[in-house]
């Protein structure tokens, strides 16, 4: 079932919420907008909702991309796909990934695309019974999944298997976020041999379905590319890949992304403790002078990554910056909010997002765990809330 959407933050009852991340529907529409403009009129998008929408909850953002006339999603695999077709997705949903031949039934009744990822695996799901529709998957230099352009006439033996109809040919560009010239390059090389291999499969007149290539970085970075489809997937929720990134903030004004999520918990409880005084796990910090400690209630069971102990990691409370003290714990943190004014339970902390007049951005989260921003927002848990506002 679908989650409430409430017209705005403030109508939003948190008092019952131990963890929770707030989703700005508003901004996903303001991203989506700014992604339409960097696109050729004809070109259409695929809302790449994978990793339940990259810690977003899938279905809620799936239908809102529906509701604003998104035509594609994408997932990862078939469980996600038929997650949202139980929820009433009418979407055409691409699976990027494996699936496994004997759920091809499945794929039929969800009415799925599935991604063939080699010409053995496509021949493999034409020998069973039903016609199932395909995105054809090529390997352009990553060497994760499809046929190389040295193999085209094992691509080419895709589009006579009986079967399958094939819907789509797409490659995927692995290092488009990079500006180093040497990823350039690289990048410049996949794109010549994901053109080359169009090009040997359009000289035979073979019916390629919708053709994609670009992903975020794709879209802002190689805007040359003129395609069907793009897939944007972490620019959709209006954050960098890299926690490092210049590609996106060099951007003009007009072309600014929104990060769509806020992570927050809540104040526990406020403790003084004594100089000399051990907190956490571990014996990992002990005060060095008097100190007042805020137990919050979020731990890395949520997605709020132990990597940060003792990283000089920030949090915001009442529009003032704590900092994390000792190791976090599976389902708390402390924080010392020595100079911070009023702090009491129940209080709200903001571990990345808007709080007022402040703001914590994602990316000190992943660069203090040593990761970039996907896996963050990927990682956090079901324990958080996710609660949705315009």
């Amino acid at each position: 079932m679908i989650k409430k959407i409430y017209k705005s933050r403030n109508e939003i009852d948190t008092s019952k919420l131990r963890a929770f991340a707030e989703i700005n529907l508003t901004n996903f529409k303001h991203n989506i907008d700014v992604i339409s403009n960097m696109l050729d009129k004809n070109c259409e998008i695929v809302g790449v909702v994978k990793a339940n929408a990259y810690g977003h909850g899938a279905l809620e953002v799936a239908s809102y991309f529906e509701s604003i006339g998104i035509k594609y999603l994408a997932v990862a695999c078939i469980s996600e796909a038929i997650e949202l077709r139980k929820g009433n997705i009418k979407s055409e949903i691409i699976v990027l990934g494996y699936t496994p031949v004997c759920q091809k039934e499945e794929l039929i009744k969800y009415n799925l695309t599935q991604t063939l990822i080699n010409s053995k695996y496509a021949k493999s799901l034409s020998e069973l019974p039903g016609i199932v529709k395909c995105h054809v998957a090529l390997n352009t230099g990553m060497n994760r999944i499809g046929e190389n352009r040295d193999n085209i006439d094992d691509i080419k033996s895709i589009f006579n298997l009986k079967n399958i109809d094939i819907t789509g040919i797409f490659s995927h560009l692995c290092r488009a976020d990079s500006e180093a010239e040497q990823d350039i390059l690289f990048t410049r090389k996949q794109i010549e041999n994901f053109d080359y291999i169009i090009d040997k499969l359009k000289d035979e007149n073979f019916n390629l379905g919708k053709v994609h290539l670009q992903n975020s970085y794709g879209i802002t970075s190689y805007r040359e590319i003129h395609r069907d489809l793009v897939r944007p997937g972490i620019i959709l929720y209006g954050v960098p890949c890299d926690p490092c990134d210049t590609i996106l903030s060099k951007l003009p004004d007009n072309e600014q992304l929104k990060p769509t999520m806020s992570l927050r918990c809540r104040v526990a409880m406020v403790k003084e403790v004594e100089a000399g005084e051990n907190i956490g796990y571990g014996n990992n910090f002990t005060t060095s002078t008097p100190m007042k400690i805020a137990t919050i209630t979020i731990g890395y069971a949520d997605g709020f990554s132990r990597a940060v102990s003792k990283k000089d990691f920030k949090v915001l409370i009442n529009g003032q910056y704590g900092k994390i003290v000792g190791n976090v714990c599976m389902d708390q943190t402390m924080v010392d909010v020595t100079n911070i004014d009023n702090v009491k339970e129940g209080d709200i902390v903001t571990l990345f997002g808007q709080d007022g007049d402040f703001y914590l951005p994602v990316n000190q989260l992943s660069r203090l765990s040593e990761t970039i921003t996907n896996e963050t927002l990927s990682c956090i848990g079901s324990r958080v809330e996710r609660v949705y506002h315009y």
